[in-house]
């Protein structure tokens, strides 16, 4: 087949430098191209369609090679966007006014065709129950034949998907696909054959050949500048500059650490090591009066001297005191004396707690009582502020050995009754008190305590003891007014205040005895002090509970 190739309308720019047409003889051989092109009347037509597929087909090779005009795709995709955006508007337009319409007329609740459709179809035995029981259901439904004559086994597409049909879909996909892939082996055997000089293999290996010697060449230059670098036969090389700065730099360190020249470094250190040493030795040396370690232990023995003096002094001072206090101790227990003073601290004790708490203490171990007696020495007034108001406790404090248990509480019964109490304390003297005695106890409206004048810490079993008596105090005065008042919890307090206070009482001859057990002692002591306080608080607030009710009672 002749043709002739011209030049055709494209936007690509043409070379001036390619003719303006050229002349073509080709054979074709391929049987698809040829049945292609006898369809074409010989002639004009057949040359204009040839030319027109080979168009084709070349725009085809330069889009896989991404050669495509991209001035031409731009242009023509801005168009393209600009027509499909002006339709999509007006058909949108168009669309919006023919949609709201038609969903008026089908979906109005009310009168709405689809309303009326979809009542028809779904209500019981409508139209749609009615077909779809006519043509899905039962065998003889046109489902299950359509079903059949389509996908059945005697219906055109089975034979067609067949594999055992030899002019199937499978067998001429299975062949096209074969056809293909011997193509395609083909191409690629040809691209990386080395008989094929327009190969993709030929033409990297001619191109790796003038790149490797292109880069031998510069690698060489590289290599001699280098070595001319590192060439002590050039002045001005790198390495003879480097030698020169060391050299240099090795005769000025020599120089400098030398001790020959006066004016090196070595030199002046060492100067100046030997003159503070010089200076050091002159300062720390015993045998020149005048030096700093002289004069510092002459300072220091007139310090040592002088304190030694005054703890001489000290010691005497301290030893006359005691003298004087173990003699006044011995002339106060000699005496009866002692016994009022055991009463005075006692009483300063109690004025204190009562002064704290809002009560009236008041010692009257000098009048006499209703009996026409003393006995009784300190008289606690309950404050205003306490449900049992104007209730009295009687305090009988001794420090003499010849009392008991119940000697005690016989003097103490007949002071309550000589001072007109509700209640009352006996407090032993720690020296005096029977031996086995617990630090506080209770028998019935009495209480027994020991206190030791001379430990602030047993100041707690007097102080609970005011609390005690307080307590018992506000139940007498629930007796007296006929209040319906549980003190279950007043009873069981006053029974841990008990039990908590042999508590205090043990840790506290532990604390004596044992010194080493601090740690353990301190931690029972803190943990009881807790138990006490949170003993004390019941008290407090069911004494306040309690007041608040006389008040109301009262009101």
């Amino acid at each position: 087949m002749s043709s002739s190739v011209s030049q055709s309308q494209s936007s690509v720019e043409w070379d001036q430098n390619l003719p303006i047409s050229m002349e073509l003889v080709l054979t074709v051989s391929d049987p698809e191209i040829i049945a292609e092109l006898y369809t074409r009347n010989e002639g004009r037509d057949r040359d204009e369609y040839a030319l027109a597929a080979l168009r084709l087909g070349v725009l085809a090779l330069r889009q896989a090679r991404g050669q495509l005009d991209a001035n031409i795709l731009k242009r023509e995709g801005e168009q393209l966007l600009t027509t499909v955006k002006s339709a999509l508007i007006e058909h949108q337009s168009q669309i919006q006014q023919h949609v709201s319409g038609t969903l008026s007329e089908y979906f109005n609740p009310k009168d709405g065709r689809f309303t009326e459709r979809v009542d028809r179809l779904l209500k019981k035995d409508g139209e749609l129950e009615t077909l779809l029981g006519r043509t899905l259901t039962g065998d003889q439904s046109d489902l299950q034949r359509v079903l059949t004559s389509l996908v059945g086994t005697d219906s055109p597409l089975f034979r067609l998907l067949s594999p055992e049909e030899s002019n199937g879909l499978l067998s001429a996909l299975r062949e096209a696909v074969n056809q293909e892939l011997l193509q395609q082996r083909q191409r690629v055997l040809d691209e990386f054959s080395l008989d094929n000089k327009t190969g993709a293999m030929s033409r990297l290996v001619s191109e790796l050949t003038d790149s490797n010697g292109r880069l031998r060449d510069d690698m060489q230059e590289k290599i001699d500048l280098v070595v001319k670098e590192f060439s002590l036969d050039e002045e001005n090389s790198a390495l003879s500059r480097l030698v020169r700065q060391v050299e240099q730099a090795q005769k000025i360190i020599s120089s400098e650490f030398s001790l020959d020249n006066d004016s090196s470094a070595l030199s002046r250190m060492k100067a100046q090591v030997e003159s503070t040493n010089s200076a050091i030795s002159k300062h720390l040396t015993l045998d020149d009066e005048t030096s700093a370690l002289s004069t510092l232990r002459k300072q220091l023995m007139e310090i040592l001297k002088d304190s030694d003096d005054r703890h001489r002094v000290f010691q005497e001072e301290v030893k006359i005191a005691l003298e004087k206090m173990q003699a006044r101790k011995a002339e106060s227990a000699r005496s009866t004396q002692h016994g009022v003073d055991f009463e005075s601290q006692l009483f300063e004790l109690i004025q204190e707690e009562s002064n704290r708490s809002g009560d009236i203490a008041t010692q009257v171990g000098a009048t006499n009582g209703v009996l026409n007696r003393k006995v009784g020495d300190i008289v606690v007034e309950v404050g205003c502020d306490h449900v049992a108001e104007g209730a009295k406790v009687v305090i009988e404090a001794k420090e003499h050995s010849s009392y008991n248990i119940k000697k005690a509480l016989d003097e103490l019964d007949e002071a309550i009754k000589n001072r007109e109490s509700q209640c009352g304390i006996f407090v032993f003297s720690k020296r005096t008190a029977p031996q086995g005695l617990e630090p506080l106890s209770r028998h019935g409206r009495s209480l027994i305590a020991v206190w030791d004048s001379e430990n602030r810490e047993s100041d707690l079993f007097v102080r609970l003891g005011l609390s005690v008596a307080k307590a018992l105090c506000t139940r007498q005065a629930r007796e007296r007014n006929q209040i319906d008042i549980d003190f279950s919890m007043l009873d069981r307090a006053l029974e841990e205040i008990c039990k908590q206070v042999d508590q205090i009482d043990s840790v506290n001859t532990l604390a004596t005895t044992i010194r080493n057990n601090g740690e353990k002692i301190v931690k029972q002591v803190q943990k009881s002090k807790e138990s006490l306080l949170a003993q004390v608080e019941i008290l407090q607030t069911t004494l306040q509970d309690l007041r608040q009710k006389l008040e109301s009672e009262s009101g």
